[in-house]
């Protein structure tokens, strides 16, 4: 603690300047042997379409993780909700699709349980315990990306109608969260307030870019999973050229 307040040392490190981001990879040596290890149980004992899922989700874990990506995310909230969107809209449904289709529980429930951390991680006060204790944070990582494989795993094993209904209450809980965002009238997350002004933002500007990203690409992402759900149970069957009756 300081007579200004607390100071906020972040996993990935303190917020970086333009100048230096890009050279800031996080090259944690456990982190790297997981990752690594990722890969070689994907060379290992995966084929086909499952190694291609798997491997690209290895790749997209680093870009969160290892890449100056890392580091941005401690400086800007608009790039922690980035690192958060590819972490559970990107690596999470991959990760679903490389493994073998197995039950996944009830579809409701892994639905209300990704929105439920996703929005709780998102509470100023836990957001700022996460970005003020390593193993918080990697305790938030492992939520957000466990309770995402669950809603996407779920989603793969039901039924068309079930899966476009989970995927749409998904993109809402992913929008609603952006909207309150954008249009709070005050910065909110307190790890911030000192750092974006490097980048020629104030912390209320990062955090509505932040609210804009949850709102629009974010959400988006779900939408074009469900428009891709509807796509194939409406449209002709691949082997026989008819619609489904």
């Amino acid at each position: 603690m300081t007579g200004t307040g607390p100071v906020w040392i972040p996993y990935c490190g303190p917020g970086p300047t333009p100048a230096e981001w890009l050279a800031r990879w996080n090259l944690d040596p456990v982190l790297i042997a997981a990752l690594a290890l990722g890969l070689a149980v994907v060379g290992w004992r995966m084929s086909g379409r499952e190694r291609m899922c798997a491997a690209a989700a290895v790749v997209g874990l680093a870009i969160v993780f290892v890449s100056p990506l890392c580091a941005l995310s401690s400086a800007l909230f608009a790039a922690r909700t980035v690192h958060h969107v590819l972490l559970v809209a990107v690596a999470a449904p991959l990760i679903a699709w490389s493994a073998p289709r197995r039950p996944a529980g009830p579809l409701a429930l892994a639905t209300a349980a990704q929105a439920v951390v996703f929005w709780a991680w998102h509470a100023p006060s836990a957001y700022g315990w996460a970005l003020s204790n390593d193993a918080v944070y990697w305790l938030m990582q492992s939520s957000l990306l466990g309770s995402a494989v669950w809603f996407w795993a779920a989603v793969r094993r039901a039924s068309a109608p079930a899966a476009v209904a989970a995927l749409l209450i998904a993109m809402v809980a992913m929008g609603l969260l952006g909207a309150l965002l954008t249009f709070t009238g005050q910065p909110v997350y307190e790890p911030h307030f000192a750092t974006t002004a490097a980048w020629s933002l104030t912390p209320l500007e990062d955090q509505q870019a932040a609210g804009l990203i949850m709102w629009a690409p974010a959400a988006a992402v779900y939408l074009a999973a469900a428009l891709m759900v509807l796509g194939r149970w409406i449209g002709p069957d691949p082997r026989t050229g008819a619609r489904p009756a």
